[in-house]
């Protein structure tokens, strides 16, 4: 993972008309819980700090992941930071610290805002931002701040498939073990029917959405992992014919993540037009099957249940992001939205403006708590 590549990237560039979002900026004090109505751990708002629902949206989520959760409580996360990088996993631990063991219905995370807008200046602007490309900075900013190298492996197991080989990569963090799969692409040339292959890590799956109206997640996933036929100006350079040819593409999942996070594509581009693509999308709760597209031998976590969505309401010119979240003490559904929060039964999760949905292959457990005083507040 890194973060080197300049903020405004091309590939999120549709995103950036989103600068007059219907977010306000919320100037109400911090509120600490009723004494007569006990604080629930990990079921805390989040102050909007003018247009910063896709911040409020990400953080939810990211702090209802089990395993993050504990890593950064139990405090494992000190010992893993680096000198020089550390500001950004550090304001991310008083977040969650003040989220799970503060006793305030709502915090604010400005001190998290401040450090990661000191290396992306944007994410301190009152505009709104994507939730998913705030999503991909902040992975990789954690994992920057919390990486530790390893040795590469001298060989490997000549049993395994070329198409299934695993890439080892020297560096590795929290982020990498829960969150980084890996794609392996067959590539095969359609005239000499030369087969080779091309394996990338990933984070974040940007599912395609094959129908306007309805369809599954399913449906997107079989889309997403179909054959692809590349002919004209995409046809790639066979090395066997020397030559630019057509080629058969197909993808396949070598390394399954124990959080799987899908993109659902609903911005669009239609020549000089934009669109939002409001599609029912039907995703599951539990049990997702991704067997089909995982390759045979690394099959260890081929079923999935859900434990947050990130929401978009409105369009490009204007929009709101919430986030459901599964809580792992109490095995509940709450809605977030800012500092609203409330209870939701499990059949309201199912919603047509899901954008981001998170699905652990391990089962919710209680995260190991460190005591309060451990930890600065954020708010």
């Amino acid at each position: 993972m890194t973060s080197q590549q300049s903020f405004l990237a091309d590939d999120f560039s549709i995103y950036h008309v989103l600068a007059d979002c219907t977010d306000h900026y919320d100037t109400s004090p911090v509120k600490a819980a009723d004494e007569n109505q006990p604080h629930s751990q990990g079921v805390t708002g989040l102050r909007n700090l003018g247009n910063t629902c896709y911040m409020n949206a990400i953080l939810q989520c990211l702090c209802s992941i089990s395993p993050l959760t504990e890593y950064f409580l139990s405090g494992k996360y000190i010992t893993a930071l680096q000198k020089n990088c550390s500001e950004v996993a550090t304001a991310f631990a008083y977040v969650m610290t003040d989220m799970w063991l503060g006793d305030s219905d709502c915090v604010s995370p400005e001190i998290f805002r401040a450090a990661l807008g000191n290396l992306y200046p944007a994410f301190t602007k009152r505009t709104q931002q994507d939730a998913q490309e705030f999503l991909i900075y902040v992975l990789n900013e954690l994992h920057e701040s919390l990486k530790n190298y390893r040795r590469r492996r001298s060989c490997e197991k000549t049993s395994i498939p070329r198409c299934c080989k695993k890439v080892t990569a020297n560096e590795c963090s929290i982020i990498t073990r829960l969150f980084e799969g890996q794609l392996s692409y067959s590539i095969m040339c359609l005239k000499c029917e030369n087969c080779t292959y091309k394996n990338e890590t990933f984070t974040i799956l940007s599912l395609p959405i094959p129908s306007e109206y309805q369809c599954s997640l399913q449906d997107c996933l079989q889309c997403f992992f179909q054959q692809d036929t590349l002919t004209w100006n995409n046809q790639i350079h066979c090395s066997f014919c020397e030559t630019k040819q057509e080629t058969a593409l197909r993808a396949s999942i070598s390394k399954a993540p124990k959080i799987m996070i899908f993109h659902l594509k609903r911005f669009d581009i239609l020549g000089i037009m934009k669109r939002k693509l409001r599609t029912d999308i039907h995703y599951p709760l539990t049990n997702l099957d991704l067997t089909p597209y995982i390759c045979p031998i690394f099959r260890k976590h081929p079923k999935y249940n859900l434990c947050a969505v990130v929401n978009h309401f409105g369009d490009l010119d204007g929009g709101h992001y919430t986030a459901f979240c599964k809580n792992s003490l109490s095995q509940a559904w709450f809605s977030f939205d800012d500092t609203r929060v409330s209870e939701i039964p499990d059949t309201s999760v199912q919603t047509t403006t899901a954008y981001l949905l998170f699905y652990n292959c391990q089962p919710f457990s209680i995260p190991i708590q460190k005591c309060k005083s451990s930890g600065n507040g954020a708010s």
